[in-house]
């Protein structure tokens, strides 16, 4: 054999090893548990799994030959949640995925062993899920959504597209100790905007309807949407209702602006989900949540709905289209 093929092939045998000696070492094929805050019939949901699965593949992980996903979808309710996190604890998995904060806390409260990594959850720390973001302290580690400190950036963008706004009405999940969260970090900066808060609860589709109708009756309205897993549910609802009120909304996420709402601003999401997939690598390679930080994210992104404006009658300032990463037009 030639000196160059053997370097070659020596350097092949490096990059797989970890894998195939986890095999070998294991015996078994891996198991990874993922537990979805979306629906299973969610577009969006199922795009994110996708670019989860896909760089798990590049990682050298493939279903059917030295891994094994169960999925379990809850739809934002939870029920489902805690159902979902005894039934995945149970199957004893290598790891397992989380998204959003709540099912991160159903699945802690049936498990402290089973190493969790969650793709997106807004404040890990005050939720207790973990001691700090540099050392977990325990099962659990993961990506950060975003700070509290977005919230001043969603009624920034509000005011620069719409400036005759003083009222805002926020939607936010008020079980959730990061839907109390979002909203105070918002209600600390509206007065310097002289704008008026009005919380909207997210709890099930006739609340966010009655309350929204409510909240549109007078003028000089906006719409604020935080992130919550019950709001992705019932984002149709939202942006329909958002258009019917001629209402300009700011969402968090681009799943929404997709789905015909106004703006957004926020993480790349798909991003998050293929970074996990690198945790969850490491984690079936042998090191522990606790050694692995919480990262915050790297990848914002702004887009815009120019169909939705012009329904609205609302022209977007040139400098806000010129630093939009995606226009639909």
């Amino acid at each position: 054999m030639r000196r160059r093929e053997f370097i070659t092939l020596l350097s092949s045998t490096t990059v797989i090893w970890p894998i195939a000696t986890w095999a070998q070492q294991r015996g078994q094929v891996a198991r990874i548990g993922v537990l979805m805050s979306a629906a299973a019939n969610d577009p969006e949901g199922q795009a994110r799994i996708t670019a989860f699965r896909q760089a798990l593949q590049k990682l050298g992980w493939t279903e059917g030959q030295n891994v094994r996903i169960e999925v379990r979808w809850a739809g934002g309710e939870a029920a489902l949640d805690r159902k979902f996190a005894t039934e995945l604890a149970a199957l004893t998995p290598d790891v397992i995925l989380a998204t959003a904060s709540q099912t991160v806390a159903a699945l802690q409260a049936v498990t402290q062993t089973v190493p969790i990594v969650f793709a997106h959850a807004v404040d890990p720390v005050g939720a207790g899920f973990v001691d700090s973001l540099a050392r977990t302290g325990g099962n659990a580690t993961g990506f950060v959504l975003f700070e509290y400190g977005m919230g001043a950036k969603w009624l920034e963008l509000l005011k620069e597209i719409a400036p005759n706004v003083t009222r805002v009405a926020v939607l936010r999940d008020p079980a959730m100790a990061a839907g109390i969260g979002q909203f105070g970090a918002i209600q600390s900066v509206a007065p310097s905007l002289g704008l008026e808060l009005t919380a909207v609860s997210v709890r099930d589709p006739g609340e966010i309807e009655r309350a929204i109708s409510a909240f549109a009756r007078s003028s000089n309205g906006g719409l604020i949407v935080t992130a919550a897993p019950l709001a992705m549910v019932h984002r149709d609802l939202i942006v329909t209702l958002a258009a019917r009120h001629k209402l300009c909304a700011i969402y968090n996420l681009r799943s929404y602006v997709t789905a015909g709402g106004l703006i957004s601003y926020g993480t790349d999401v798909y991003d998050l989900f293929r970074r996990a997939a690198g945790y969850i690598d490491r984690v079936l390679k042998g090191e522990k949540p606790s050694d692995l930080p919480v990262q915050a994210p790297i990848k914002f992104e702004t887009v815009i709905n120019l169909k939705t404006a012009k329904a609205l009658g609302i022209t977007f300032p040139p400098a806000l289209l010129g630093r939009a990463d995606e226009v639909i037009e």
